[in-house]
């Protein structure tokens, strides 16, 4: 398992010598940074004499001016370059960070909230580029012009020198315990930060859900409280880093003053002139910005660093699903076979030694209860969840050889769950697709799933920008959307699950009649809980709490009298009550429209409200 060390010299050395010249170039700029206090500590000296020639106070002062060009121009090249590589860095892991969490298992974003994913690739991915770019930058800025101004604080006094730096304890002491401090509340306010993504994420998913049950009021109460924790662990956390900045002033100006006392009464002994006391002191204020940010530096790896432990985190997670080790390089015709097959979401068994047999071309249905198993079973055959026991294979090859992206293109699975991405409407049916798909096969694949139809009545038909999940379709025209992006694969296995209930039964039976030709061509597994969705399949499979209690065709199960006949009777019986439903409110209406008036509205024994004239 990589350590957050690892990952983190890791994606800084693969711009090593951008950094290291920009370490050069702010060594540079450094350098001609402490120079100055010296040309001005001679300007005094000379002012003091009375032989001292303008030209060269002049002179003195144009060095001064050089100096500061020069390092103001390395300091930029420092800047550019040491920033440029932490930019680059982080491009390069979001990029990793999102590859890696493609290649993850559906079973972890199970586990996760998106919210905090979606926080964690933003928010602590901005905290690590500040510890990579300007954290380092200023850290060796720091520490190269501490040792610089050292240096020339001992050639004008030791033990001046000496007196300084008996404070320097106190700083390392103070950024050691307020630098813990601050990590910790970092840390509990990147949490909360991602509860509050995921509170604003589910919020937003799930609008038509609070706006259906009018609880506006009640989400945002609820987003205040999360938000409200946020403000109060983010006061606290500024609380602490805000302790750092008087600290270091507080220090820095202690050591002016006891400098100035010292120097002071050297300079009036004539142990040292005025122009050294005036460049010791202005070393001294040269050190007070690399001190502070010491602290601000302090702060920022602590935060940084915490923000990368978030990060290895998701370094940390290992697929479930891997890639084969010694793969199958063959084209797959279609069979599909179950042999034993058993699987449970942890302690929770849902499927009980499961074992069919498709031939290629040939058609399966599955059917049974609520909970039964059946779309866990559909799951399997692409891999994304593996069998705990038993054989998954195809044309005779466990599912586990071949190489997964050749697998999942021979299927086309359209899921139980509908997903629609913020793209034109022709862009989501050709999604998968390594070729951009004719308008022919377009005109084809909405034929086959009876989409085209509404298509005709969009603005600019396939080309029609659909809104996030595919707000702006009906669920029924979600379904056939992704019916239409199974069959443009041209799949040699085609794998619906409970792909039909959100549509009507004639459009059902339409699409069913086109699909059968389709279905002719390629192995077809069929999960639905309609009998008529499932009755003209080659096999129908029965499951019940995970047991295949049933098997066998539509009449042979029907003669026996067992689940699937019950299951078949209690949909007739619905249909025949949905049937007498609408004749009688046919005929109330045909009723009351002989009689010239309306059928007037009765609320429900027992329900609450105001009548007609704001009574109850």
């Amino acid at each position: 398992m990589t350590s957050s060390r690892d990952t983190f010299f890791g994606y800084l050395g693969r711009y090593k010598l951008q950094l290291l010249v920009g370490f050069l170039a702010g060594s540079v700029s450094a350098t001609a940074a402490v120079v100055p206090p010296r040309f001005i500590g001679e300007i005094i000296d000379a002012l003091q004499r009375s032989d001292t020639r303008f030209d060269a106070i002049v002179g003195l002062a144009g060095l001064i001016a050089a100096f500061a060009a020069i390092e103001a121009v390395f300091r930029a090249a420092s800047r550019f370059l040491m920033l440029d590589a932490s930019r680059k860095a982080e491009y390069q892991m979001r990029n990793d960070l999102f590859a890696h969490l493609q290649r993850m298992h559906l079973a972890y974003f199970q586990h996760q909230r998106v919210g905090d994913l979606m926080a964690r690739m933003t928010n602590d991915l901005a905290w690590v580029r500040q510890m990579m770019g300007p954290g380092i930058m200023q850290g060796s800025f720091t520490i190269i012009t501490f040792v610089v101004a050292l240096l020339s604080m001992i050639s004008v006094s030791i033990r001046l020198t000496i007196i300084a730096m008996l404070l320097m304890p106190l700083t390392s002491l103070t950024f050691w315990y307020i630098g813990r401090r601050v990590h910790v509340r970092f840390e509990a306010l990147q949490a909360q930060f991602g509860d509050m993504s995921t509170k604003a994420q589910e919020n937003f998913s799930g609008i038509r859900v609070v706006k259906a049950f009018s609880q506006e009021e009640a989400e945002v109460g609820d987003f205040s409280r999360v938000n409200r924790e946020y403000f109060r662990r983010a006061l606290s956390l500024v609380a602490m880093q805000g302790l750092i900045w008087p600290s270091m002033s507080f220090i820095v100006g202690l050591a002016v003053l006891s400098i100035l006392y010292v120097g002071g009464q050297d300079a009036i002994r004539g142990e040292m002139t005025i122009g050294q006391l005036i460049q010791f002191v202005a070393y001294l204020y040269l050190l007070q910005m690399p001190m502070i940010n010491i602290g601000w530096i302090s702060n920022m790896f602590q935060a940084g660093w915490a923000s990368l432990g978030r990060l290895q985190q998701i370094f940390d997670a290992r697929p479930a699903i891997t890639e084969p080790v010694d793969p199958v390089d063959a084209p797959i015709r279609g069979s599909v076979e179950l042999r034993g097959v058993s699987f449970a979401y942890g302690p929770t068994i849902v499927l009980h030694d499961v074992s069919f047999r498709v031939p290629a071309g040939g058609s399966l249905a599955i059917v049974g209860p609520t909970g039964s198993g059946k779309s866990t079973l559909a799951n399997l055959i692409p891999r994304l969840f593996d069998a705990q026991q038993g054989e998954i294979l195809i044309d005779g090859v466990d599912v586990r050889r071949y190489p997964l992206r050749t697998l999942r293109r021979a299927i086309g699975y359209v899921p139980q769950e509908t997903f629609l991405f913020s793209v034109p409407l022709r862009e989501n049916v050709a999604f998968g697709l390594e070729e951009a798909l004719s308008d022919a096969q377009l005109e084809w694949a909405g034929d086959v799933s009876q989409l085209n139809g509404d298509v005709d009545d969009f603005p600019a038909r396939y080309d029609t920008m659909i809104g996030e999940r595919g707000v702006t379709l009906s669920g029924g025209q979600k379904q056939r959307a992704a019916i239409a992006r199974a069959v443009a694969k041209d799949p040699r296995i085609l794998i619906l699950d409970d792909a039909l209930s959100a549509v009507d039964t004639y459009t059902e039976a339409e699409i069913l009649r086109r699909l059968r030709g389709v279905m002719r061509e390629r192995t077809s597994i069929v999960v639905a809980h309609r009998i008529s969705t499932v009755k003209d399949a080659d096999e129908i499979l029965v499951l019940d709490d995970g047991h295949v209690v049933e098997r066998g065709s539509h009449r042979e199960l029907l003669a026996r009298g067992g689940l699937y006949a019950q299951m078949y009777r209690r949909q007739l019986l619905e249909e025949e009550l949905e049937v007498d439903e609408e004749k009688e409110q046919h005929d109330k209406r045909l009723r009351a429209e002989r009689e010239g008036e309306t059928t007037p509205y009765r609320r429900p024994p027992g329900m609450g409200g105001m009548g007609p004239e704001g009574g109850p």
